[in-house]
This record gives C-alpha cells, sequence and structure tokens, in this order.
C-alpha cells in the first residue's frame, strides 16, 4: 500500500492515489510503503527514479550495513520501531532512502520508508502533522519526527510498565501468595521484563541512527539541535530502564521467596508430623519384640493401655509444637 504526502500551507496532507496509473504528485516530502507489491516498487520506480534494494528489508543485514550513504546521494537507515501489541509486543524493521543531492532525478528530497506492517508511531506523527501546521518542513524532518516520536511512544509504554508493576508489587508484598497466584505474577513479571528489553534495545538502535544522521551533516542547524535533543531523551528512559530492571528483579526474587517460603510450611508440616509420630513408633516397636519375659504382654487390658500410651505420646508433642506457634 502506498501513502504519498505533502505540504499544504505547512501541514502534511494525504495525496490520493486511485490507481497505480495515475500520475504522481508533483511535491511530495513523503512516500510510505506498507508491504508493497513488485507493481508498487515499479511504480515508484518509474515516477521517481528510486530503485528499491531487494535486501532491504532483510533482518539478517550485519548492523554496521545499516546506516550508509550511496554513492549517488541516497541516505539508507533502517532501524527498529517499537509495536506494543497485548498479544505480541515487537520491534518492526523499517527502511529508510533519502536523496539529498541528486537533484535529476523526482526522487530528491523526497523520504521513502518501507514496512511490512502497520506502526503506531507512524499514525502518531501523521496525526500530528495534520493539526499542527509548520510541525514538519522537509523530508529530514519527517525522518526526525519519526524517530522523536518512537522515542515519546517508548516513554508511554514504560509508564504503562511501571503502571503494571506497581499492581503486581501491591499484590506481592500484600505476603499472602499462593503458589497459583505466584505463578501468575511470574508470568506478568517475565511479560514486563520482556517488553521493557525490547524498549532498551529499540532506544539503541534509535540513537545509532539518529547519531547516524547527525555525522551525516544533513541536518541544519535547529534539526542538529533536535536531534540533540532526542538523544537526551533517549539517556533519560535509558536510566528508566535500568530503575525498571531493578524493580523486576526485587519482585521477581520476592515471589519466589514467598514460593519457598510456601513450600517450608510444608516441609515443617511434614517435619512436624514425622517428629509427633516418633514416640508412638518407639512404643509399638518395643512392644513388637519378641521377648518372652514381658508383663505387659499377659495383662487383660494391655493392648487398650499400648494404644492410649502412643496417642498420649503422640498427643503431647503436637500441643507443645502448636503452643510454640510451629503449627501456623
Amino acid at each position: 500500500m502506498l501513502n504519498i504526502f505533502s505540504l499544504v500551507n505547512g501541514r502534511l496532507v494525504q495525496e490520493e492515489i486511485d490507481s497505480l496509473e495515475d500520475q504522481a504528485p508533483q511535491h511530495p516530502i513523503w512516500v510510505d510503503m506498507e508491504s508493497p507489491t513488485v507493481l508498487e516498487k515499479r511504480w515508484v520506480k518509474q515516477h521517481y527514479g528510486l530503485a528499491i534494494p531487494l535486501d532491504v528489508m532483510d533482518e539478517d543485514i550485519e548492523e554496521s550495513a545499516r546506516f550508509y550513504e550511496e554513492d549517488n546521494g541516497e541516505l539508507h537507515i533502517r532501524s527498529d520501531f517499537l509495536v506494543d501489541d497485548d498479544e505480541e509486543p515487537r520491534s518492526v524493521r523499517v527502511a529508510f532512502i533519502l536523496n539529498q543531492h541528486n537533484t535529476e532525478l523526482k526522487s530528491c528530497g523526497v523520504l521513502f520508508s518501507i514496512r511490512e506492517e502497520d506502526i503506531p508511531v507512524f499514525r502518531l506523527l501523521r496525526m500530528r502533522a495534520r493539526r499542527a501546521p509548520g510541525l514538519i518542513e522537509d523530508a529530514k524532518e519527517v525522518l526526525l519526527s519519526l524517530f522523536d516520536t518512537d522515542v515519546e511512544y517508548s516513554a508511554d509504554t514504560l509508564e504503562g510498565i511501571y503502571d503494571d508493576l506497581k499492581k503486581v508489587s501491591t499484590q506481592v508484598l500484600e505476603g499472602h501468595v499462593t503458589d497459583d497466584h505466584a505463578q501468575k505474577v511470574l508470568a506478568d513479571i517475565a511479560w514486563q521484563e520482556d517488553l521493557n528489553g525490547r524498549i532498551r534495545r529499540n532506544m539503541l538502535d534509535t540513537r545509532r541512527a539518529v547519531s547516524f544522521m547527525m555525522r551525516s551533516k544533513m541536518l541544519n542547524a535547529e534539526q542538529f539541535e533536535d536531534a540533540r535533543q532526542i538523544l537526551r531523551d533517549i539517556e533519560s528512559l535509558d536510566s528508566h530502564t535500568a530503575f525498571l530492571f531493578d524493580k523486576i528483579n526485587f519482585l521477581m526474587d520476592a515471589t519466589v521467596g514467598f514460593i519457598n517460603i510456601n513450600q517450608n510450611k510444608i516441609i515443617k508440616i511434614f517435619s512436624v508430623a514425622s517428629v509427633a509420630l516418633l514416640p508412638p513408633t518407639l512404643i509399638a516397636s518395643v512392644y513388637g519384640m519378641n521377648f518372652r519375659l514381658m508383663p505387659e504382654l499377659e495383662w487383660e487390658h494391655g493392648y487398650i493401655y499400648a494404644l492410649c500410651l502412643m496417642i498420649a505420646s503422640a498427643v503431647v508433642p503436637m500441643l507443645y509444637f502448636r503452643k510454640r506457634g510451629w503449627l501456623k
């Protein structure tokens, strides 16, 4: 699917293309391609002179080869964007191509983005750019604003993680954690830990992309300062992710501690039962010996006497354990 955007009175406006036979808009600044077909790629090459590389969405490409500039002036950036999905949080690879210098091609000054699925950051930027005039001035502003919006989206996700961990913390620190409840808590903590790790990796990738834009000397003074602000925001998010990792580890250790306490309670019950049954076992063993001269064996009420003695020898330790609070 092709989404083509132009600047109209300082606002980002989407150009309508009913079919691939239509002519391309005269002065777009952003061509966004979501899961482009072969015909759409051919249309882009025909109208803008841009040949999309075959490995543009290759996930196995080396990290060092994701940011480079071609001899013809095309700037290539492959960066990951966070998708905070309730079912499967993930990072989605997006390829950007920007022709800065080759004015002979219609692609000059146009940002091309290629992605495989819808990304919340892209929707958020389009909504803001339509409502706020002057937010976008050129293609470089679009790219920089996407990274800035990605940082904000990651910050919002981190706040969501903190709120979820706060609920989990309240449940854990109440102290009444059963094994089934602990299993659910551990699953929630593991989910938040995975999401927090994805955010941290995503911020590392965004930092590398923004740093590459700054090193390529493609930004003017105002854009360069905006890029530095994005890097400062990323640094603050890094410290916040580190704090959340510490909180996650604490909750994980606390939950595992409660599981161990529950297991120790079970072991304590078996230990108390074993100690309480030792005297009856000893008495039964004594009267089970095959000696000839054992007076109690000849008593009329010897059997009842032995049973009462064994019961008393079991009850007395249990009462003692209960008094000491060992049966709780």
